[in-house]
């Protein structure tokens, strides 16, 4: 009997030999770290962990930001992070750098933390609920930026107006 996709009533891929699904995936990088709830990473923080941020700028301006989180998306982060290569930055000062890394939920964070401990930072880890965990915690954020929204009083001047 095979199994069948059942959105589209097709029959399911079968994954090639040594393959692992995502959440293999994600299980296995868990088991690497010592995750942290939101509120020992805030200590973390303040303690002297790097606390990096990997969520796409439009994602930080939507939800908002964490106060002194190292802002660094998720397709650059292992070059910025790895002490040996050139495109790091300053504050991938060593392999026994304490990093924090947080996504918007922590799934990806998860995975990049796992990345991080590849290249040696050994102390790597991530938040346990990401950002959306950080701020039902009640920890310090910033933002988000609130929408603008056109001003309804009056329409803006043109260029022919502004001579008058």
């Amino acid at each position: 009997m095979s199994q069948t996709d059942s959105a589209a009533g097709c029959p399911a891929p079968v994954p090639p030999p040594g393959s692992r699904g995502i959440d293999e995936i994600l299980a296995a990088a868990r088991a690497r770290l010592t995750r942290l709830d939101p509120e020992r990473a805030h200590v973390a923080g303040r303690t002297g962990a790097l606390l990096v941020d990997i969520r796409p700028a439009a994602q930080r301006a939507a939800h908002g930001t964490v106060p002194g989180a190292l802002a660094v998306e998720r397709n650059v982060l292992e070059w910025r992070l790895d002490p040996r290569c050139p495109a790091r930055l300053p504050q991938a000062v060593g392999y026994h750098l304490p990093v924090v890394v947080l996504c918007q939920e922590g799934y990806t964070s998860s995975l990049a933390a796992a990345a991080l401990q590849d290249l040696g930072l050994y102390r790597a880890t991530d938040v346990i609920g990401g950002f959306a965990a950080w701020r039902i915690a009640g920890l310090p954020v910033l933002g988000p930026t609130p929408p603008t929204r056109p001003s309804t009083l009056a329409p803006p001047a043109t260029a022919g107006q502004a001579s008058r």
